[in-house]
């Protein structure tokens, strides 16, 4: 049986996750990285992909998260993440309509900083689309 500790999945929106886990697989700026307990602390970013945790029952769920940092100390692992989605919760179908309107939105900009954030929720969208892809 897997030695468990705590992690807690917090977004500005809410927080998705706060139990005892047995491995977290973040994907850091640097390359993916997994947890256990008793990890050594360190802090790394995190870029957009899929988190994977795998629970006390030996399942994994997953999470696309997309910018923010991971937190590592001797209390567990805390992900404070800029986006955090259940896998679960993002459709196909969503995600391409989601795109389609962001294409939409930037076609239709009427000054700079209009087509800048809708260019950035356009790249936003694509990078779950990416990472859900290689999922």
């Amino acid at each position: 049986m897997a030695e468990l500790f705590q992690f807690e999945l917090v977004s500005p929106e809410r927080q998705l996750l706060s139990e005892q886990v047995a491995e977290v697989v973040v994907p850091g700026t640097e390359g993916e990285f997994g947890v256990l307990k008793n990890h050594s602390p360190f802090m790394s970013t995190i870029k957009p992909g899929i988190l994977k945790v795998r629970t006390d029952a030996g399942s994994w769920d997953e999470y696309f998260v997309r910018g923010g940092f991971a937190d590592i100390a001797p209390g567990g692992l805390t992900v404070l993440a800029e986006q955090a989605i259940p896998v679960s919760e993002i459709s196909e179908d969503q995600l391409a309509q989601a795109i389609k309107n962001a294409e939409e939105d930037v076609a239709d900009a009427k000054d700079d900083d209009t087509k800048q954030k809708a260019e950035m929720t356009l790249s936003q969208l694509k990078d779950v689309a990416e990472a859900l892809k290689a999922a």
